[in-house]
């Protein structure tokens, strides 16, 4: 979902941090592509995931065509971001050659010094922090592993850096909850919560109505919603003590389970709307209302 919306919204954003995903427009709205192509979650023997088998070529076509279409921005507007890449060696969800596909993508349209990719780490398909979590090998709820490693610190030095250290002892923000249903009606019908979090550094908040600040928006994975772990990923996948220190608003929309999307994903392969990849796929477009409220950019 990052990539997706780096990639539709890329004159309001300036780069993404990806855990774990695959090229924009990956699954083509197929479920089956999805889960073969894109990632190993349907059985090993109709898996294809393998060096070039997301077809990049044919992801960077339909982009281009998107865009000349409109219904995202122009591709060139990617040439400023700033891209974080984390890919496990032991990640049997989205195999390495998934990522590396990404890279591809990414390359076709970014200079290769503005992209940063981690991939030498053994580690499973998970959120890597330091601190927190499972042993690094492990592939289970809540989807955090601490391998000493500080992936929320790398991705965020790398698109917004260098930054101040962390916060290492308690946190002087606060969390707000919000209502998501101001963005997008009836959330739970479209794969999204009632509730979305907001992390608000004490320098963020008051008077100032954060003039000054940044803000991040970060996309959980799979089966890392509030109905699955509650609170776990916006508390502990380690962005609130670096926002802390650094002026950083974290907005923390959430996704949840429907029947098409029992894992509580956000949409990438088309289970609640056709254009889910685009400016006005539904999902994608609430989160751009989240932003706008935030920021007071005109609505989209």
């Amino acid at each position: 979902m990052a990539v997706q919306f780096e990639v539709a919204y890329s004159r309001t954003v300036i780069g993404a941090g990806v855990v774990a995903g695959g090229p924009y427009f990956c699954s083509q709205g197929s479920v089956f592509t999805a889960t073969t192509r894109c990632s190993c979650t349907s059985d090993l023997f109709t898996c294809r995931v393998r060096p070039g088998g997301t077809r990049v070529s044919e992801l960077i076509a339909i982009t281009d065509w998107f865009a000349a279409s409109q219904t995202i921005d122009p591709t060139s507007a990617m040439a400023s971001h700033r891209i974080w890449l984390f890919s496990g060696t032991a990640d049997s969800v989205v195999p390495q050659p998934v990522m590396n596909d990404l890279q591809t993508y990414y390359r076709h349209y970014i200079d290769a010094n503005r992209i940063a990719y981690k991939r030498n780490l053994n580690a499973e398909h998970a959120m890597p922090t330091d601190a927190y979590g499972n042993n690094c090998l492990t592939l289970g709820t809540p989807y955090i592993n601490d391998c000493n490693y500080d992936a929320a610190g790398e991705l965020l030095n790398w698109i917004y850096g260098p930054l101040s250290a962390r916060n290492s002892g308690t946190l002087n923000g606060r969390f707000l909850t919000f209502n998501q249903s101001e963005f997008i009606a009836l959330p739970t019908w479209h794969g999204m919560a009632d509730t979305g979090y907001l992390y608000i550094p004490s320098a963020c908040d008051g008077n100032s109505g954060g003039q000054g600040c940044k803000l991040h928006v970060v996309f959980h994975g799979c089966q890392q919603d509030p109905d699955s772990i509650g609170a776990t990923f916006v508390r502990h996948a380690g962005y609130n003590a670096w926002a802390d220190t650094n002026r950083i608003l974290i907005l923390y929309p959430q996704a949840s389970a429907t029947y098409t999307n029992p894992n509580a994903c956000w949409d990438w392969f088309a289970y609640d709307d056709t254009r889910y990849a685009q400016k006005t796929g539904r999902q994608m477009l609430a989160v751009k209302r989240m932003i706008n409220r935030l920021t007071g950019l005109t609505p989209p």
